[in-house]
C-alpha cells in the first residue's frame, strides 16, 4: 500500500506491523505540496492494494495519481479533523493542512489507519488494533513530553518564527505564537511586506532566533535573522522524514527534534 509522504509511511507502517508493506510515493526530502509524480512513481505503484492521502489540499498532485490507478480505494487521514484555518495572504481561510504535528491529532490519524487497514485485511484486525492502541500511547507521552519541554521557553520569546507556516496546530496546542514568510510551500514567494512583517516582529519581541524547513531554501530567513538582529536557529522536519541515520527518522522523533531545537534556540541557548 502506498502513502503520499514519508510522514504517513511511518504512521502507517507502526499500525501495519509485519501485516502489510508500506511505502512512500514522495522520496525523502521532496517538497511535497507541489509535487509532480514521476514515470517511476507511477510504475512503482503497480499492485498497490490502497492509497493513504492528508487531505485539506496538501496534495492536490494526487488525483492525477490516482486517475492512473482505476479502482484503488484512497483513504484522506484528516478525515474527523476540524482543520484551523490559514490567517493570511492569498490562502486566508482555507484549512491549514499540516494536522499531523499535533500528537493529539495524529492519534485520529493513527485511527483512520487502523480503520483502513481493518476494512482492506478484516484478518488483521486484532493486531491493528494493539498496534494502534501502542502507538496512541507513545502519542500521548510525545503530547506530555512536548508540554514540559516547551513550558520551558519564557513568555516573552514564544514566537515560533518559520518560512512556512506549519505550525499552528503545534502552537496551539501548546501556547506559542506562529510567524511566518509564507502560508504554505506552494506559494513560498517572499514579498517585502511578509520580509518586513516578520523582521519587525522578531525585533520588537527580541526573538533570539528563526527557523526554516528541511523541505525549503532557508536564504530568505537567514535575511530575516541579519535584519531584525536575530540568529538561523536551525531547521525543522515538518513534511519529511530524514533518512534513516538522521535526526528525524520517524515522527515521534521529528517532534523531540523540532522541539530541542526550538528550546534551545528561544532560550538563546
Amino acid at each position: 500500500m502506498l502513502t503520499t509522504f514519508s510522514v504517513l509511511a511511518d504512521m502507517a507502517r507502526a499500525v501495519a506491523g509485519d501485516r502489510l508493506r508500506v511505502e512512500s510515493i514522495t522520496k525523502i526530502g521532496a517538497e511535497i505540496h507541489g509535487y509532480e509524480p514521476t514515470p517511476s512513481d507511477i510504475k512503482r505503484s503497480t499492485g498497490a492494494v490502497l492509497i493513504l492521502e492528508n487531505g485539506l489540499e496538501l496534495e492536490r498532485w494526487v488525483r492525477r495519481f490516482t486517475d492512473n490507478m482505476p479502482g484503488v480505494p484512497h483513504v484522506t487521514l484528516t478525515d474527523g479533523i476540524t482543520p484551523l484555518p490559514i490567517a493570511e495572504d492569498a490562502y486566508r481561510g482555507r484549512a491549514n493542512p499540516h494536522a499531523w504535528m499535533s500528537p493529539r491529532l495524529a492519534e485520529r490519524y493513527v485511527e483512520n489507519i487502523r480503520s483502513a487497514f481493518t476494512r482492506l485485511d478484516p484478518a488483521g484486525a486484532a493486531e491493528y488494533r494493539r498496534n494502534a492502541e501502542t502507538y496512541r500511547a507513545q502519542l500521548r507521552r510525545l503530547d506530555l513530553e512536548l508540554r514540559a519541554s516547551l513550558a520551558r521557553i519564557p513568555s516573552r520569546r514564544r514566537v515560533l518564527a518559520t518560512c512556512e507556516g506549519a505550525f499552528s496546530y503545534l502552537a496551539r496546542d501548546y501556547g506559542l505564537q506562529e510567524a511566518y514568510l509564507w502560508p504554505v510551500n506552494a506559494e513560498s514567494q517572499v514579498t517585502p511586506q511578509r520580509m518586513a512583517r516578520l523582521v519587525d516582529l522578531v525585533r520588537k519581541r527580541g526573538v533570539p532566533a528563526v527557523f526554516c524547513e528541511t523541505t525549503v531554501s532557508d536564504k530568505a530567513q537567514r535575511q530575516v535573522a541579519e535584519e531584525s538582529g536575530s540568529r538561523f536557529g536551525g531547521a525543522f522536519f515538518v513534511d519529511s522524514l530524514s533518512l534513516p541515520g538522521g535526526a528525524a527518522p520517524t515522527l515521534l522523533r521529528l517532534q523531540r527534534h523540532n522541539a530541542r531545537l526550538l528550546v534551545d534556540g528561544l532560550k538563546g541557548e
